[in-house]
C-alpha cells in the first residue's frame, strides 16, 4: 500500500477518526502533568529564580511554532509536486495553529525577558526574525481568505510558505549564524555540557514538549477534518447551483 494513499481525504477521515481521541487524551495527560510538575514541584533557579519555569511554556510553543511552519513546507511542496488537495488542506489547518504558538512564545519570552534582560523587547536577530515569521503567518492565512479559487489560492500560499521558510530557519539558527545579541542559543538538547537545562527541570520540560507536539498533531489533525468538510460542502454548494 502507498503511503498517498493516505492523501484520499475518504481514507484521511477514516483513520483520524479512532486516532484523535488518543492524541487529546495523550496530550492534555502530558502538559497537565509536565506543567504541575514543573511549577509545584521543582525548586527556584539559583539565578533566576520562579521566573525559570516559564520555560514549560515558553520552549515548547516556541519549537512548535518554527517546526509547524516547516511542516507546511512539506506538505506545500507535496501540493506543488502532486497535487494531493489533503496536504495543502493540512498546511491551511496548521497556520492558526502555529500563529498562536508564536504568540504564546514571543509573550512569554517577554515576561522572562523583562527581569532577566531589563526590557520586554531586543532586536535581537533570534527575536526580530520570530517576529517576522508571525507576520509571515499572519500574510499565509490573510492570502487563503483573500482568493476565492481554492487551486489558486493553494499554489500562491504554498509559494508564500517556501519563502517563509527563510525566516522559520533563522528563527531556528540566528543564534548560531550571528554571535551576538541577547537570546542564547539551545540548550535544551545539550546534555553534559556546561549551558545545557539542569537534570531537575529537564524532565519535566521534555514531557511538556512531547505534550505540545501531539497537541499540534490533534489540532491539525481536526483542523484538516473541518477543512475536508468545507470542501465538500462548497462543491456540493457549486454543484446544487449548476444544476
Amino acid at each position: 500500500m502507498s503511503i498517498w494513499e493516505y492523501a484520499n481525504p475518504k481514507k484521511f477521515m477514516g483513520w483520524t477518526r479512532p486516532v484523535l481521541p488518543w492524541l487529546w487524551a495523550l496530550a492534555v495527560a502530558c502538559i497537565v502533568t509536565a506543567l504541575v510538575w514543573g511549577f509545584f514541584f521543582t525548586p527556584d533557579d539559583y539565578k533566576q529564580g520562579s521566573t525559570v519555569k516559564i520555560i514549560y511554556i515558553h520552549v515548547p510553543s516556541a519549537m512548535i511554532a518554527i517546526n509547524a511552519w516547516f511542516m507546511m513546507l512539506i506538505t506545500s511542496l507535496v501540493w506543488i509536486v502532486r497535487r494531493h488537495h489533503v496536504s495543502v488542506l493540512a498546511a491551511k489547518a496548521a497556520a492558526p495553529v502555529g500563529a498562536a504558538m508564536t504568540v504564546i512564545a514571543l509573550f512569554t519570552g517577554a515576561v522572562w525577558g523583562e527581569p532577566m534582560w531589563g526590557t520586554w523587547w531586543a532586536w535581537d536577530p533570534r527575536l526580530t526574525s520570530f517576529l517576522v515569521l508571525f507576520l509571515f503567518y499572519l500574510g499565509y492565512m490573510a492570502l487563503w481568505a483573500a482568493i476565492e479559487d481554492a487551486d489558486t489560492a493553494a499554489d500562491l500560499t504554498s509559494v508564500l510558505c517556501l519563502v517563509g521558510s527563510v525566516f522559520a530557519v533563522l528563527s531556528r539558527y540566528a543564534a548560531i549564524f550571528w554571535n551576538q545579541g541577547l537570546h542564547q542559543g539551545s540548550s535544551v538538547f545539550r546534555a553534559g555540557r556546561p549551558d545545557s537545562v539542569a537534570e531537575v527541570f529537564y524532565l519535566p520540560l521534555m514531557l511538556s514538549i512531547a505534550g505540545f507536539i501531539l497537541l499540534f498533531l490533534a489540532l491539525v489533525l481536526m483542523r484538516t477534518r473541518t477543512e475536508i468538510r468545507l470542501r465538500r460542502a462548497s462543491a456540493l454548494e457549486a454543484r446544487m447551483r449548476s444544476a
